[in-house]
């Protein structure tokens, strides 16, 4: 590899981690050249923030905001991402390259006092710092009290261990890259915990027009996972989507045929309204977007008041 690729990433354990396996995959797929792949550390924004939701703060762009700085100051080559932290519309200067082949997307429920939420004993308290996990936990259980839990996942798992909440949720694919895999109680079925858009995939973003950033990443970027994020993207797109809406978007390729499925919730889960749609993956944008025109035609305007 001729060109030196200095990668940003954010400074938890887990960005961390997904660095290591993006850098792991260009070594590979570039027969070694390790000194030619540099990462930097950013610290963000949304990393500072521990004591209220993101919601509250300013959305998901808290967790990019620095690293598509140094992409335009020429900092850095490329980013690495959770894809869903990624906000909806990128600046006009960043494109997502593509993304790492897809972890497995489910929830992982993980408590000491139930093995499913289903079990856990009235009144029980559920800390999740994610409005759809909040909102499927309440629309599946409205007698368990949701509650904040923030910090990193090391974090969270430390405060359910000290008894501060009875019950957690996160994501799989992370216990899996951090190998907490067994920390997971149970992992929760995707028809009724709709994964956020973007959850268990890796992206990788760099300048606009950067042609030799995106040959040298190319090789490791996955097809299906691009169909699936594009669809999901785009129904983010239609909605609006930010982590201040409980949304859930999953979208995978099966024989050929990309199968779609969300759903959107009222943040006490008292209500929710869902699209199904599949189609050729070559349509991702347009099965995504379309399913997305067809919730917001039925959603009423006060279905995110809580």
């Amino acid at each position: 590899m001729d060109l030196k690729l200095r990668i940003g990433t954010r400074g938890s354990p887990l960005a961390l981690a997904q660095a290591r396996e993006l850098k792991s995959r260009l070594l590979k797929a570039h027969g070694g050249c390790g000194e030619a792949i540099e990462t930097a550390v950013i610290r963000t924004t949304g990393d500072a923030i521990v004591d209220r939701a993101l919601s509250e703060a300013g959305g998901k762009g808290l967790f990019t905001k620095e690293l598509d700085l140094a992409l335009m100051r020429g900092d850095i080559e490329a980013a690495v991402h959770s894809a869903k932290d990624l906000p909806t519309h990128l600046p006009d200067e960043i494109v997502i390259l593509g993304y790492l082949p897809r972890e497995d997307v489910r929830d992982a429920w993980i408590s000491h006092k139930a093995i499913h939420p289903s079990a856990l004993p009235e009144g029980s308290v559920v800390g999740t710092a994610s409005l759809r996990r909040g909102a499927m936990i309440r629309r599946l259980r409205p007698d368990l009290s949701v509650t904040l839990l923030r910090g990193n996942v090391e974090t969270r798992l430390a405060k359910l261990a000290a008894g501060e909440v009875d019950a957690t949720m996160l994501a799989l694919a992370g216990l899996k890259r951090l190998g907490l895999a067994d920390s997971a109680t149970a992992v929760l079925d995707t028809e009724q915990f709709v994964p956020a858009a973007g959850q268990g995939a890796i992206a990788v973003t760099a300048r606009r027009g950067d042609e030799a950033a995106a040959a040298a990443f190319a090789p490791v970027l996955d097809r299906d996972a691009a169909f699936a994020l594009e669809a999901e993207r785009a129904f983010l797109a239609v909605l609006d989507g930010s982590c201040r809406t409980p949304i859930g978007a999953y979208a995978r390729l099966e024989d050929d045929t990309l199968s779609f499925h969300a759903l959107v919730l009222k943040p006490d889960g008292s209500s929710c309204f869902e699209a199904r749609v599949s189609g050729d993956p070559k349509h991702a944008a347009a099965l995504g977007e379309g399913a997305g025109r067809d919730l917001l035609a039925r959603i009423p305007a006060d279905l995110f008041e809580f």
